[in-house]
Protein backbone atom coordinates (compact mmCIF):
# COMPACT_ATOMS: atom_id res chain seq x y z
CA UNK A 1 0.00 0.00 0.00
CA UNK A 2 1.22 3.48 -0.79
CA UNK A 3 0.33 7.11 0.85
CA UNK A 4 -1.43 7.66 -2.15
CA UNK A 5 -3.97 4.42 -1.31
CA UNK A 6 -5.32 5.68 1.90
CA UNK A 7 -6.78 8.97 3.54
CA UNK A 8 -5.75 10.05 6.62
CA UNK A 9 -9.17 8.94 8.13
CA UNK A 10 -11.41 6.67 5.96
CA UNK A 11 -15.16 8.54 5.57
CA UNK A 12 -17.30 8.43 8.41
CA UNK A 13 -21.01 7.13 7.68
CA UNK A 14 -23.65 4.63 8.67
CA UNK A 15 -23.60 2.76 5.35
CA UNK A 16 -20.68 0.98 3.82
CA UNK A 17 -18.46 3.34 1.43
CA UNK A 18 -16.84 2.33 -1.91
CA UNK A 19 -13.39 3.08 0.77
CA UNK A 20 -14.72 0.37 2.61
CA UNK A 21 -15.17 -1.97 0.40
CA UNK A 22 -11.57 -0.87 -0.96
CA UNK A 23 -9.95 -1.53 1.88
CA UNK A 24 -11.47 -4.68 3.31
CA UNK A 25 -7.91 -6.26 3.88
CA UNK A 26 -6.62 -3.68 5.58
CA UNK A 27 -8.79 -3.21 7.93
CA UNK A 28 -8.92 -7.65 8.55
CA UNK A 29 -4.78 -6.81 8.93
CA UNK A 30 -5.37 -3.95 11.05
CA UNK A 31 -7.62 -6.34 13.63
CA UNK A 32 -5.41 -9.09 13.23
CA UNK A 33 -2.65 -6.86 14.42
CA UNK A 34 -4.75 -5.39 17.23
CA UNK A 35 -6.04 -8.68 18.59
CA UNK A 36 -2.10 -9.73 18.71
CA UNK A 37 -1.41 -6.36 20.53
CA UNK A 38 1.11 -5.31 17.72
CA UNK A 39 2.63 -2.12 18.45
CA UNK A 40 0.79 0.55 16.42
CA UNK A 41 4.13 2.37 15.27
CA UNK A 42 4.68 -0.63 14.02
CA UNK A 43 1.80 -1.78 11.94
CA UNK A 44 1.40 1.39 10.52
CA UNK A 45 5.05 1.46 9.12
CA UNK A 46 3.90 -1.77 7.97
CA UNK A 47 0.29 -1.78 6.42
CA UNK A 48 0.81 2.59 5.79
CA UNK A 49 4.40 2.39 4.90
CA UNK A 50 4.51 5.68 7.04
CA UNK A 51 7.28 6.28 9.22
CA UNK A 52 5.77 7.58 12.44
CA UNK A 53 8.91 8.87 13.82
CA UNK A 54 8.48 11.68 10.75
CA UNK A 55 4.88 12.52 11.98
CA UNK A 56 4.13 10.80 15.23
CA UNK A 57 0.72 12.76 15.16
CA UNK A 58 -0.24 11.86 11.69
CA UNK A 59 0.55 8.40 11.93
CA UNK A 60 -1.10 7.82 14.87
CA UNK A 61 -4.54 9.56 13.51
CA UNK A 62 -4.38 7.32 10.11
CA UNK A 63 -3.77 4.15 12.67
CA UNK A 64 -6.60 4.95 15.17
CA UNK A 65 -9.44 6.33 12.46
CA UNK A 66 -8.70 3.27 10.01
CA UNK A 67 -8.94 0.64 13.30
CA UNK A 68 -12.19 2.37 14.58
CA UNK A 69 -13.77 1.74 11.02
CA UNK A 70 -12.04 -1.69 10.84
CA UNK A 71 -14.28 -2.19 14.43
CA UNK A 72 -17.56 -0.81 13.21
CA UNK A 73 -16.88 -3.09 10.39
CA UNK A 74 -16.71 -6.10 12.26
CA UNK A 75 -19.71 -5.05 14.40
CA UNK A 76 -21.82 -3.49 11.50
CA UNK A 77 -20.47 -2.70 8.30
CA UNK A 78 -19.50 -6.59 7.25
CA UNK A 79 -23.75 -7.54 7.04
CA UNK A 80 -24.12 -4.85 4.23
CA UNK A 81 -20.86 -6.19 2.33
CA UNK A 82 -22.22 -9.58 2.34
CA UNK A 83 -25.97 -7.97 1.43
CA UNK A 84 -26.90 -8.33 -2.57
CA UNK A 85 -25.97 -5.14 -4.18
CA UNK A 86 -28.77 -3.42 -5.06
CA UNK A 87 -29.43 -3.54 -9.60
Amino acid sequence: MTNRDFLDTPPESAVLTHYDRTHVTLYMRLLDAYADNADWREVVFVLFSLDPASDLERARLIHDSHLARAQWMAEHGYRQLLAKSPR
